[in-house]
């Protein structure tokens, strides 16, 4: 019952236009490059998108406040099925969008200055960037943007780190978003930390996580985190693989490239890897 009134709470506040239904206005497709439509249904999260209508909607936002007051529910929604902080994912579409006002935002809907990349199949417009035509991710509402900003983040293993953080420890997700390569501005996470703290977009957090953020507050012990019990430490010897280690200590590769922030399988010898016992003792 609860999961089908969170499913028709947000279909009615998508289908609704974000709220600013009044000030959106629908345009004839750019004259961009495209392929066919990517799937904007539901990805294994905790509801499902509305259907594409396949017309561009075009929204006219003034201020961070507006632009919050419109995006803080789904991405309170997207928190509650991926895991992703909110206010990480507001302070990053607050960032990357230019409040929902740069070029690209207007152009594209593309909240989150997410490229193609060889896995796309949507459609895409060519911007420049850090270098002259590249190609962006163009979604026909925010709402996919917000989804597919989920996705990237969840499905690869360079930000798989990542959610072995607290959800409320939005200073760790920023710093990790850099470590993980997501920007190259080496002031991105400072960035992000000052508009979650100016607009205090942490509430959007602990909306979500309720009594869990307050049963957190008792162990505030992970600031600077300890080796966890249950660890072992494998010295990589000479002629050594990832995927040897994983055959040894019965664990998975992306496992233990999660474990030790390894963003391929290259490992040198004298390397510490960290191993989780008790992912193999429980076998």
């Amino acid at each position: 019952m609860i999961k089908k009134i969170f499913l028709v709470s947000f279909l009615s506040f998508a289908l609704l236009g974000c709220k600013v239904k009044k000030r959106t206005t629908y345009g004839k497709k750019s004259q961009t490059k495209t392929v066919q439509q990517s799937s904007t249904s539901d990805d294994g999260g905790l509801y499902e998108l509305p259907k594409d209508t396949g017309r561009f909607m075009r929204f006219e936002i003034d201020s961070a406040d507006e632009y919050i007051e419109n995006f803080a529910e789904i991405a309170q929604y997207e928190m509650k099925a991926y895991g992703i902080p909110a206010s990480i994912t507001l302070a990053q579409g607050l960032l990357e969008s230019g409040i929902g006002k740069s070029q690209l935002a207007k152009k594209t809907n593309n909240h989150f200055g997410i490229k193609c990349h060889t896995s796309w199949q949507g459609e895409y417009e060519l911007h420049d960037d850090d270098a002259k035509d590249e190609c962006f991710r163009k979604y026909n509402h925010p709402m996919y943007s917000y989804r597919d900003h989920s996705l990237f983040l969840k499905n690869r293993a360079r930000y798989a780190f990542l959610f072995d953080y607290r959800q409320d420890d939005y200073k760790k997700w920023a710093f990790g978003l850099r470590k993980a390569g997501y920007a190259t501005d080496k002031r991105y996470p400072d960035k992000l930390i000052s508009l979650i703290e100016k607009y205090k977009l942490y509430k959007y957090d602990r909306l979500v996580l309720g009594e869990a953020y307050k049963k957190a507050l008792k162990n505030p012990s992970d600031e600077v985190p300890k080796k966890p019990l249950g660890t072992t430490t494998h010295v990589v010897q000479k002629g050594d693989t990832l995927y040897g280690i994983s055959k040894k200590y019965s664990v998975s590769i992306d496992d233990l490239k999660r474990w030790n922030y390894l963003y391929d399988t290259v490992i040198s010898e004298g390397q510490e890897l960290t191993i989780k016992t008790e992912a193999f003792n429980n076998q």
